[in-house]
């Protein structure tokens, strides 16, 4: 099949109305289907429920090292839970504190911190003229979110195939001394399902910010989380790596199991250097007397180590595996050579990235919407919700039953080749 930039006008128009006719199809079905955010399905969290029965009344409640976990204490968390999520990232339990449920929390509270009380003795960024964050695009949100809570200026960054352009990041961060932290989801990106090569990492960790208390926030969430068994992305470790470049202090590494164990219900961790662990255990020790150590217990004893880990993601794998390749197929049997947008192919990750051709995206979403497909707003992979191409729309695949993804990408794919066909006709 022709592309459409090679169609005249009027065999525009007769795809045009061939396609309406299918859209009004779809839009008198009054179908309500949910592809906005990356949740894992009933059938992912069902794969945990045996982790409910590994306490009971009966169970001896103590650490390794003896404390009652039923009492207060611990700050930093239980040995075996650091040694748990240390596994999961490939770094030591000693540069690991365990917090509760969610690594977002600890996003937020690594910023508020700064805000308010400096980074190691540094000047509070609250009394700062300006503070400004690098950002990956496209990105994760919720990262971009936080930062614009707290006022603190964004800067774009684009992403290459092999992660964040570092020639740029290199030059501003050597350069502005208000520029305090980068936000990067280094392996399986939010949206984009990218791994960061082995010299990216290492250029992160050889950067010479001017900004002494400048940070790179880490957002290691997709750590665990890969598609296959056979084909699966690896990630440097940061830590050894700033370790290495005599930069040790500069980075904090998040992680959780949001998507390994229960959403609501994990547990999540921050890595860093032992120096910046101890000026946070000084502000986090005001703030809580200890995190939830029997979930920290019933973490270990459900998953045990890195193999139960990785174990435990096969299962995951294999019911989300066969959603992105079902929505990749019908990409390629219905979008390639139509010149209408390209997509990333991930080994993992919980997204598929469609760019569609400049100006579509808002006009794919809406008409989506119209016909009961919900997606993640168009420009919401970039801070302010400003994607300047208006092109980037992420696709999250895992929620729905198979039965409604079929459907949801049918309405997906209408939409992007009535909306390229429309841009067309209007240029």
């Amino acid at each position: 099949m022709k592309s459409y930039q090679e169609m005249s006008q009027e065999e525009l128009m007769q795809e045009r109305a061939s396609l309406e006719q299918q859209y009004k199809e779809y839009c008198g079905k009054g179908l309500k289907l949910d592809m906005s955010r990356g949740k894992p399905s009933s059938e992912q969290l069902d794969l945990s429920m045996p982790m409910m029965d590994v306490l009971n009344s009966d169970t001896h409640l103590n650490s390794r090292l003896g404390t009652d976990l039923r009492n207060y204490g611990m700050v930093d968390g239980i040995d075996e839970a650091k040694e748990l999520i240390a596994s999961m990232i490939d770094t030591k339990p000693e540069n690991v504190i365990v917090y509760g449920n969610a690594s977002l929390n600890i996003m937020y509270d690594c910023i508020s911190r700064s805000m308010v009380f400096g980074v190691m003795g540094g000047t509070p960024w609250s009394k700062l003229e300006k503070v400004k964050f690098l950002c990956p695009v496209p990105g994760y949100d919720r990262h971009f979110a936080i930062t614009e809570a707290f006022g603190i200026e964004m800067i774009n960054v684009p992403m290459t195939s092999e992660g964040p352009d570092m020639d740029m990041v290199e030059k501003l961060v050597s350069k502005d001394d208000a520029i305090k932290g980068i936000w990067c989801v280094p392996k399986y990106s939010n949206p984009q399902g990218i791994s960061y090569s082995d010299e990216t990492v290492r250029r992160f960790a050889n950067l010479k910010p001017a900004a002494k208390d400048f940070r790179i926030y880490w957002d290691n969430a997709y750590c665990v989380h890969h598609l296959f068994e056979d084909k699966q992305d690896e990630l440097l470790d940061i830590i050894s790596e700033c370790e290495k470049a005599g930069n040790p202090d500069m980075v904090y590494e998040f992680c959780s199991t949001s998507k390994v164990t229960f959403s609501g219900a994990g547990i999540s961790g921050l890595a860093t250097s032992l120096k910046n662990k101890e000026a946070i255990i000084k502000r986090l020790s005001v703030q809580t007397i200890g995190f939830d150590k029997i979930n920290q217990l019933r973490h270990v004893k459900f998953l045990k180590n890195k193999a139960g880990v990785e174990n435990h993601m096969m299962k995951h794998a294999a019911l989300i595996r066969p959603k992105f390749e079902m929505i990749l197929k019908k990409f390629e049997e219905e979008l390639k050579g139509l010149g209408v947008g390209n997509w990333v192919v991930p080994n993992g990750g919980y997204f598929i990235t469609y760019e569609a051709n400049e100006g579509c995206a808002k006009s794919i979403i809406a008409k989506a919407k119209e016909a009961g497909v919900v997606m993640t707003g168009a420009g919401a992979p970039y801070p302010y919700k400003n994607d300047p191409k208006d092109s980037v729309i992420r696709i999250a695949p895992t929620l729905p039953p198979m039965e409604e993804l079929i459907a949801a990408t049918e309405i997906f794919i209408i939409c992007v080749k009535l909306a390229s066909i429309e841009k067309l006709l209007k240029a």
